[in-house]
């Protein structure tokens, strides 16, 4: 993972280790976690593979999140599972280098994809000209920029600058949060600020912006408009959260292992935030993937064995009518926006792979900016 839980040691600069009773609750978490992320990120696979509507450029980053979560919980959670069924390390040096490796790598993908996701979403809805459906160039760029990004930050312990080693109780492998040399604090401060506190920003400006810009028109308009803009609130804030929940625990205790003096943060106190980060494997399936209309409607319809029906929509759920755009740029006030906006209608269009799916949408007969907020989420 990006960030892990500090790792607790003795004197003797062993890892402390965890009861046999905590070392059980934390074999029974791993061993939930582990199965309820294959089993969400799976899902999401075998959507993406059986209904071509979701394959849009967007929804790949969604997949690459997927991925990145689904090699976690397949090739690195069994390992801390069987570990903490022990008490021990079970697979040696080498393997302990490689699960530390594999962590770091595949957490910070998921945490960069989140960031150009956001951005991706900011910079479609807010840009001058419409988003084409059918180019994947862009997002492709953004899918192996998060792995490109993630190799550069994790291969320098290979070659002198930190190092993977033990962590926590001993049952898990990371990057060193406890040697206090120059080298080794560069690196974890380096870490924290480019591969936490970075996409952290990149996802509360963009999504700020976003809510501010739909905020701005539903001021104006109906008490639907409204209604909806409370809903994208509550999903953006429910993205914040989780993001802080999950992560930032690991990196207060990177740092209080980095900087704190040696023995200060407790077994116990070090497994939790390795737990919470490990979560994120599950919780980003759900509020990403399934709180999507498009995807929850094409689950419905998996789960019924049945072919969900394709209805109208807007062109794109993440752009703006060109009208509202060319007023955006002139810099026209709100009032004229929403009225300029209001008697422009979009036509449906079957044939394009980012509409929702379901019974057919009357959002179509809606203000073009009212429609943004009704599909914004989906």
């Amino acid at each position: 993972m990006l960030v892990s839980s500090a790792e607790a040691r003795s004197d003797s600069g062993s890892p402390r280790a965890l009861s046999p009773t905590g070392h059980a609750l934390v074999a029974a978490c791993l061993g939930l976690i582990g199965a309820l992320g294959v089993l969400n990120n799976l899902l999401v696979l075998v959507l993406f593979s059986r209904y071509k509507a979701l394959r849009s450029p967007i929804n790949l980053l969604l997949l690459n999140i997927s991925v990145s979560d689904l090699l976690v919980c397949s090739l690195a959670t069994p390992f801390s599972f069987a570990a903490s069924t022990r008490g021990r390390w079970l697979i040696g040096e080498g393997g302990c280098v490689w699960y530390g490796f594999a962590n770091t790598l595949l957490g910070i993908v998921s945490l960069i994809s989140l960031a150009i996701l956001s951005y991706e979403r900011y910079s479609t809805m807010m840009g001058p000209t419409e988003a084409d459906a059918t180019n994947y160039r862009k997002v492709a760029v953004g899918v192996a920029l998060s792995w490109a990004y993630s190799l550069a930050w994790t291969v320098p312990p290979f070659f002198g600058w930190s190092r993977y080693g033990p962590e926590g109780p001993g049952t898990t492998c990371s990057v060193d949060w406890t040697t206090k040399t120059a080298n080794n604090i560069s690196y974890i401060i380096c870490l924290f600020i480019f591969c936490l506190i970075l996409p952290f920003l990149v996802i509360v400006y963009s999504y700020g912006k976003l809510l501010h810009a739909i905020k701005q028109v539903s001021g104006v308009s109906t008490a639907m408009g409204r209604k909806r803009e409370h809903r994208v609130l509550l999903m953006v804030i429910t993205m914040v959260v989780c993001y802080l929940l999950c992560w930032l625990p690991y990196g207060i205790m990177a740092l209080i292992a980095t900087f704190g003096e040696p023995g200060l943060i407790t077994p116990e106190a070090s497994i939790v935030p390795s737990l919470l980060a490990k979560t994120s494997t599950v919780i980003n399936p759900i509020i990403y993937i399934f709180m999507n209309k498009q995807f929850y409607r094409c689950f419905r319809a998996l789960l019924k064995c049945e072919t969900p029906q394709q209805g109208s929509s807007m062109r794109s759920s993440s752009k703006i009518n060109k009208n509202a755009r060319a007023t955006r740029r002139n810099d026209i006030n709100p009032t004229f926006m929403a009225a300029s906006v209001g008697h422009t209608t979009a036509a449906p269009d079957h044939n394009n792979t980012t509409d929702y799916l379901g019974p057919p949408s009357t959002d179509a007969a809606k203000p073009a900016m009212v429609s943004l907020v009704a599909h914004y989420n989906g």
